[in-house]
């Protein structure tokens, strides 16, 4: 009886298995960046307001370019812009409306998955491509789309390393950052932006449900493992970098959905900082 491959061996035998590593490296390197933002700014809950409205870019464009060659592509271009546009909304509505930024997210949430559902009930086919992008698959991203995955992580990355102490300023203490003469309303669009860039990126390799957690667990471990805002980046890099490649691994092994494995081992170091977590109660970042 033939013997099956190891995670490695695999690795190197089939093509399939190198863009899902890549891809996960790269979706696991450039979440870990913004979640740093999205812990430090408490924007968990719009990040999931954002990745949830991707449902509706993602229907919108299986309706329109179902016999399309380039469908990929355009998927992920009409998808951006379904997102940057209620990125853009629940923004503007939170700061120039008398609606909160909270109640914003759930309009905005509940308008996009309805807007998704009529979208997919109104194509002729069969829309098994959906479940694709709403839970993942890292396995079935081909070359094209780890083109396209670092191509939009070097958009994502290159903002974050400008604006870097802008951006710290401004999730610190966004009205003294005001005052002080940074952009702050330049600067919450751009992390909108980000978000929105960021959750398209991911959709293809750990779906739209599961991207918030990938926004969110890395930067909150990091910070429980240094208070320093430079190291938050390091650390969480590499907890996004070493739970993807980890789950991966797991996932091979055990036979069971990449995307969600990730998330789990992601959590199992959330608990691990929890529980090695010094017991002192300061909890001052350090901008170096």
């Amino acid at each position: 009886m033939e013997e099956s491959l190891s995670f490695w061996g695999a690795l190197q035998a089939f093509q399939f298995m190198r863009h899902a590593f890549l891809a996960g490296l790269v979706v696991g390197a450039v979440c870990s960046l913004l979640s740093v933002y999205v812990v430090l700014k408490r924007l968990a809950f719009i990040g999931q307001g954002i990745s949830h409205s991707a449902f509706g870019g993602v229907a919108l464009a299986l309706l329109l370019f179902e016999e399309s060659t380039t469908a990929g592509l355009k998927i992920n271009l009409v998808t951006l812009a379904f997102c940057l546009m209620v990125a853009l909304l629940i923004g503007w509505f939170s700061r120039r409306s008398k609606v909160s930024e909270d109640s914003a997210i759930g309009v905005f949430f509940a308008l996009s998955m309805a807007a998704g559902v009529i979208f997919v009930g109104l194509r002729e086919r069969y829309t098994g491509e959906v479940f694709n992008y709403l839970f993942g698959n890292i396995l079935g991203v081909s070359s094209t789309d780890v083109t396209t995955i670092s191509v939009l992580a070097v958009i994502v990355v290159i903002p974050i390393a400008v604006f870097y102490k802008e951006l710290f300023f401004f999730c610190f203490d966004e009205r003294l950052a005001g005052v002080s003469g940074i952009p702050v309303r330049f600067l919450h669009y751009l992390l909108l932006t980000l978000l929105a860039l960021t959750i398209v990126i991911s959709m293809k390799v750990v779906g739209i449900i599961l991207v918030s957690a990938f926004l969110v667990i890395p930067g909150s471990a990091a910070r429980l493992f240094t208070k320093r805002f430079s190291r938050m980046f390091l650390v969480s890099a590499a907890i996004g970098v070493g739970s993807s490649i980890a789950g991966l691994w797991l996932s091979y092994e055990l036979g069971i959905p990449s995307g969600a494995t990730i998330v789990i081992v992601q959590f199992a170091v959330l608990i691990v900082a929890m529980v090695i977590k010094r017991s002192d109660k300061h909890t001052t970042i350090i901008v170096r």
